[in-house]
């Protein structure tokens, strides 16, 4: 049994892992610590046991209010997802992106590590990262998939932050011996995820009857994970002992940002034939550094865990669907 700590537990994957681990009923203690920014909501845990886990507001970049959760709750297993994500933020104001996903990712660490190795000594103890594809930067459409080796070459100002924030984890680990891991995931999807993001951006859109914008030709390529199938994989990984590990984590679903738009436009037609929502595809200039295509290859994880978590892209953006039609 483990006391474990979420940080940006009120997120979209944060919210969907904390379902996930009370479920299993695998951890003694659990406590989630969100700033409550823009993408952070209380509403994400609204359907939760209050009792079942103890709800912090703050910022991983405070250190006092860090060290005094892991000390009151006798913490030993930290679960980071707390970043700022959004990529189009991040090339207009990415300030952001470095206090938190650098400076605030660097303080977790000092404070855990001055916790664990130097007053407590726990064996038990660690300190699980999650990062993204986004780190390896763009493939061309034959290019092969990406796996833990491949090189470092970010683009924007959000992936350059999160691979400066992967280094800061490996070294430690290298450096002070803090056992980590290291999570490569591809682009999530799922109810509870900000409406900035493309899928519930376009259900949005055809909720309303309003343009969908795509940048340039919408030939962009990305690897699409249901978010639960992802917090199935982290699970997994907080039971192994695989301390300074890094797994790249995908289900191997490539599908161009058209094509997405295309279904969803599809499904919509199907409820309401009256309305032609393909015409809302609106396209729209390319974003500065786009990415042309992203992609997993997650053969050490699903070996590690034995087998593929997966499930049904259409089934899942469906459940997108009626979850933000909830909302409205």
């Amino acid at each position: 049994m483990n006391n474990i700590l979420i940080t940006g537990g009120a997120g979209f994957i944060g919210s969907h892992f904390l379902d996930k681990i009370l479920e299993s009923n695998s951890h003694n203690r659990i406590v989630v610590l969100d700033k409550l920014t823009y993408a952070g909501n209380l509403e994400n845990l609204g359907h939760i046991q209050q009792d079942s886990y103890t709800f912090i507001e703050g910022s991983i970049n405070n250190d006092k209010l860090v060290r005094e959760i892991i000390e009151y709750n006798k913490i030993n297993q930290i679960v980071n997802f707390a970043a700022e994500t959004h990529v189009d933020n991040s090339i207009f104001e990415p300030d952001d992106f470095i206090n938190t996903n650098i400076i605030g990712t660097y303080n977790l660490l000092k404070v855990a590590k001055n916790a664990w190795i130097n007053s407590y000594k726990l064996d038990d103890s660690l300190f699980l990262h999650i990062s993204t594809d986004e780190v390896f930067g763009s493939l061309k459409v034959n290019e092969n998939s990406f796996n833990e080796n491949s090189q470092y070459k970010p683009n924007s100002p959000y992936s350059a932050s999160k691979a400066s924030s992967d280094h800061l984890v490996g070294s430690f680990h290298k450096t002070f011996e803090l056992k980590t891991i290291i999570v490569n995931c591809s682009n999530n999807f799922g109810p509870r995820q900000h409406e900035e993001k493309l899928i519930p951006k376009v259900i949005k859109c055809c909720l309303k009857k309003e343009n969908i914008p795509i940048y340039g030709k919408g030939k962009n390529i990305r690897d699409w994970i249901y978010v639960k199938d992802f917090c199935g994989y982290i699970e997994c990984l907080l039971a192994m002992k695989v301390y300074g590990e890094t797994f790249c984590i995908g289900s191997r679903n490539e599908i161009s940002n058209v094509e997405i738009v295309k279904k969803i436009c599809s499904y919509f037609s199907k409820k309401d034939p009256s309305y032609q929502y393909h015409d809302l595809i609106t396209y729209v200039e390319d974003r500065p550094g786009h990415d042309f295509r992203y992609s997993i290859e997650p053969q050490k994880i699903n070996s590690l865990v034995g087998g593929e978590i997966k499930t049904s892209f259409r089934r899942n953006y469906r459940m997108v669907y009626k979850s933000i039609k909830r909302i409205n």
